[in-house]
């Protein structure tokens, strides 16, 4: 299990589950899973002193990087769930977070 900004992942074979803390869901976040099958792409932004990191495992149902700018609560990254957030403090879990999954879809991708 790694532990992010109010939420946790847990990466298995197939899939990455993600579990926000009930105070992130009294603010509209929600838990979900997305099955490693689906994912497009693994956009990340490490955290810093300055900003939060975060790692979005983007789907055919994210509308790519202008949905970004959106208002809508699941179209930013603190909102959406397949999104996980970590802080400067947690950086070692951000790359720990980062091998397990990018290793994990990897797995699930044809080999060329």
């Amino acid at each position: 299990m790694f532990k992010g900004w109010l939420a946790s992942a847990v990466v298995h074979a197939d899939r990455v589950e993600f579990r926000r803390r009930w105070v992130a869901r009294l603010g509209g976040n929600r838990s979900g899973s997305v099955l490693l099958d689906e994912v497009l792409k693994i956009h990340r932004v490490e955290p810093t002193r300055l900003v939060n990191g975060h790692v979005h495992l983007m789907t055919a149902a994210d509308g790519g990087a202008a949905r970004v700018l959106a208002p809508a609560l699941d179209q930013t990254p603190a909102g959406n769930p397949r999104t996980i957030l970590f802080t400067w403090g947690q950086r070692d879990t951000y790359t720990e977070f980062i091998a397990a999954v990018e290793a994990a879809w990897q797995a699930r991708r044809p080999q060329l």
